[in-house]
C-alpha cells in the first residue's frame, strides 16, 4: 500500500532527501564529493555559469539551472550516478546538445544534470544488417561522416546537429521523414539506465532485428519519453542505402493554398519524394537575406528526390506537371551537390534567419501535425491568424507528413506580447486537435504543452502514462515537470 501511495503522489511534492535542508542551487558538500567519487573531480561542476548553460535550451522558457552538472564517461558511471541520486531523492535531468524547443532540460526542481556528450563512441557497425550502435555523444552529422564510404547513411534530419540518443528521447524527425520515417521508425533497440541504476536493453542485449512480436514494445515506450523514464546510454539505429542520385528543386506559388494543394497532390500521385518542405513568403524573405539566396518572395516548396537516374527523371516530370497545374512559377532544379547543400543549409538555418528579422528578441517555435487531407485547411487558417495577431512570425514545415512550425519572435521582457504568443500557440494546438491531429509532431511536450497533451489523449490516456511513470520512476526523479 505504501508503494502505491508513493506512486500515486510522485508528482505532487517537491523532492526531499540528501540535501533537503538546502535551497535550490545548493547541494550538500558530501553529496558533491560522492558525485566526484563516481566520475572524477574534473567531471563535476557547480559553477553558476555552467549550471545556467545546462538550464536552458533553444526555447523561450526561462533558464532553470540544475544544482550540479556531471559528465560521465561510460554507462557504468551513469548507472552509479542514477543509483546515488535515487537513494538520496535527487532529481536527474539528462542533457545532450541542448537543441530542444520545449524546455526539456530546464531543472524546475533543481537536481543533477547528467551531460552525456563525453560518451561519444560508435560501438558497433553492422553493414550487412544495416544497423549501428551509438552512444549519446554521437551526433547525426558525426555518424554520417563515419558512414560516408560505407554506402549507407542515417537519414533522420531535424536540422540541428543533435545527439542521436537525444533524438530518440524526443522522438525527433525532420525533413526526410516523409520517405524514411521518424526516430520511432528507425530505432531498433535502446540501452537505458533506469532511475534506480538498473540497466535495461529494451529489445534484449545486442539484438538488432527488423521486427518482433515478443512481448511489449519497450523500445517504443522510451522513444519520445523526453528523459522522464530513464537515461538513454546507447541506441541501435536502422541505416539506409545511400541513394544513387539526388536532385533538389524549388518552386514558388501564388498562395499558401496552391503550395499546400501541390503537396497533397504529389503525395496522392505516389511520387516517392524524399523531402518536401513549405516556407511562407515571410520565411523566404528571411532566408534570402540570411543565407544569400535569390528565391522569389512567395509561398515556396523545397523538394528533394532520391533514386536511380531513370527513376528521378520520371519523378521530376510528374512533379513538375502537378505543381504547374497549381500555378507554380520560378521552378528550378539543383543537381550539383554544392547547389543542393546551399538550399538545404538555408532551410536548416531558417530558425536563425527568423531570429535575424528582429534582433535582440527570442524565438518561440511551436509545431503541430494533422492528417494530410486537413493540411491545406489548417495552414491557410494559421496564416490568417498570424497576420491578424500582430505578431512577427513565419510558417515553415515538413508538410509531406502534415507537420509544420510557426516561428514567432517575442520580447521576453514584454509580458503582454508573451501572453499573445502563448494564446496563439494554444489556439494552433487546439485547431490541430479539432482536425484529428496532434499538438506536436516532433518538438515534444516538455514544459509548454502538458495541458494540450491532456486534451489530446484524454483523462484515461494521461492516467495510463502516469501509472507507467510511477512504476519506472516511483519517486518522480527523472526530469520532473516534463510531459505530465
Amino acid at each position: 500500500m505504501a508503494r502505491l501511495l508513493r506512486a500515486a503522489t510522485w508528482g505532487l511534492f517537491p523532492w526531499r532527501g540528501y540535501c533537503s535542508q538546502k535551497a535550490k542551487g545548493e547541494l550538500c558538500g558530501d553529496f558533491v564529493e560522492a558525485l566526484k567519487a563516481v566520475v572524477g573531480g574534473s567531471h563535476v561542476s557547480t559553477a553558476t555559469v555552467v549550471r545556467e548553460q545546462h538550464g536552458r535550451d533553444e526555447s523561450v522558457h526561462r533558464c532553470e539551472p540544475p544544482d550540479a552538472v556531471v559528465w560521465p564517461q561510460n554507462v557504468e558511471q551513469v548507472s552509479r550516478l542514477a543509483a546515488l541520486c535515487y537513494r538520496q531523492g535527487v532529481p536527474i535531468i539528462p542533457f545532450g546538445t541542448g537543441t530542444g524547443l520545449e524546455g526539456g532540460v530546464c531543472a524546475v526542481q533543481g537536481g543533477v544534470c547528467i551531460n552525456l556528450t563525453h560518451m561519444d563512441r560508435i560501438l558497433e557497425l553492422n553493414l550487412q544488417d544495416f544497423s549501428v550502435v551509438v552512444e549519446p555523444g554521437v551526433t547525426r552529422k558525426a555518424l554520417n561522416l563515419h558512414l560516408r564510404d560505407s554506402g549507407l547513411w542515417f537519414p533522420v534530419d531535424p536540422g540541428a546537429d543533435a545527439s542521436l540518443c537525444g533524438m530518440a528521447a524526443t522522438g525527433a524527425s525532420g525533413t526526410n521523414a516523409v520517405r524514411y520515417g521518424t526516430m520511432r521508425d528507425n530505432v531498433l533497440n535502446l540501452e537505458v539506465v533506469l532511475p534506480d541504476g538498473r540497466l535495461l536493453h529494451t529489445a534484449g542485449q545486442g539484438r538488432h532485428f527488423r521486427k518482433s512480436a515478443a512481448g511489449y514494445n519497450l523500445t517504443g515506450l522510451f522513444v519520445g519519453s523526453e528523459g522522464t523514464l530513464g537515461l538513454i546510454t546507447a541506441t541501435t539505429l536502422r541505416l539506409h542505402p545511400a541513394p544513387e542520385a539526388i536532385v533538389a528543386a524549388t518552386c514558388a506559388f501564388p498562395s499558401v493554398q496552391a503550395a499546400v494543394d501541390s503537396t497533397v497532390h504529389i503525395l496522392q500521385a505516389a511520387v516517392p519524394v524524399a523531402r518536401i518542405e513549405f516556407l511562407d513568403e515571410v520565411m523566404m524573405d528571411a532566408c534570402n537575406r540570411y543565407s544569400k539566396l535569390n528565391c522569389s518572395v512567395a509561398p515556396t516548396l523545397f523538394l528533394e528526390f532520391h533514386g536511380s537516374q531513370q527513376a528521378l527523371e520520371e519523378q521530376l516530370q510528374r512533379t513538375e506537371e502537378i505543381v504547374q497545374q497549381n500555378g507554380a512559377s520560378d521552378f528550378s532544379w539543383a543537381k550539383a551537390a554544392e547547389e543542393r547543400s546551399q538550399l538545404w543549409t538555408a532551410r536548416h538555418n531558417a530558425w536563425y534567419a527568423a531570429l535575424a528579422m528582429r534582433p535582440g528578441c527570442k524565438g518561440y517555435s511551436t509545431d503541430v501535425c494533422v492528417p494530410i487531407s486537413r493540411l491545406p485547411e489548417i495552414l491557410v487558417q494559421t496564416k490568417e491568424d498570424l497576420n491578424a495577431s500582430g505578431l512577427t512570425g513565419s510558417i515553415v514545415g515538413h508538410v509531406g507528413d502534415g507537420n509544420f512550425h510557426c516561428i514567432l519572435l517575442v520580447n521576453p521582457d514584454d509580458a503582454e506580447e508573451l501572453g499573445r504568443v502563448k494564446a496563439f500557440a494554444e489556439q494552433l494546438g487546439r485547431r490541430a486537435l479539432a482536425l484529428h491531429g496532434t499538438c506536436t509532431g516532433e518538438h515534444g511536450i516538455g514544459l509548454g504543452k502538458r495541458q494540450l497533451l491532456r486534451e489530446e489523449v484524454g483523462v484515461v490516456g494521461v492516467e495510463t502514462m502516469r501509472q507507467l511513470k510511477a512504476v519506472l520512476d516511483p519517486q518522480g526523479l527523472m526530469n520532473p515537470g516534463k510531459v505530465l
